[in-house]
């Protein structure tokens, strides 16, 4: 009984490990199409840490307001305010900044895919 549990354990690990992977690669095919619209390399998508600093950059202008995500509960709050702020930055309203927090990888896809265009950060 115990190595049915280890099989099925391991099991799910791996489904885990697959999940995790189509989840990454979805969010870098929709954060590329991003970053190609507003001008910047979309190979920047891949890479973690230089994909937030570009995220900053386009959506605020200063993509060095990223390390606000160091900081603990700091961090919660400017994400809400970057996203918004990135879907104004494409021509988008508040709304769509609130859904693009809550449910980032179709709305990423929104604005990688959709009709909206690059206006600059504000």
């Amino acid at each position: 009984m115990q190595e049915y549990m280890e099989a099925v354990h391991e099991l799910i690990n791996g489904q885990n490990s697959i999940i995790a992977a189509v989840i990454y690669v979805l969010s870098v095919i929709a954060l590329w199409k991003v970053f190609n619209k507003a001008g910047e390399h979309g190979f920047w998508a891949f890479i973690p840490i230089v994909n937030l600093y570009k995220m900053c950059k386009i959506a605020d202008g200063n993509g060095w307001k990223c390390l606000l995500y160091l900081i603990p509960i700091v961090n919660v709050i400017y994400y809400f305010i970057m996203n918004i702020k990135m879907a104004k930055a494409f021509g988008k309203g508040t709304l769509f900044g609130i859904l693009l927090t809550l449910l980032p990888i179709p709305f990423v896809y929104i604005l990688g895919f959709g009709s909206a265009e690059y206006r600059g950060a504000r």
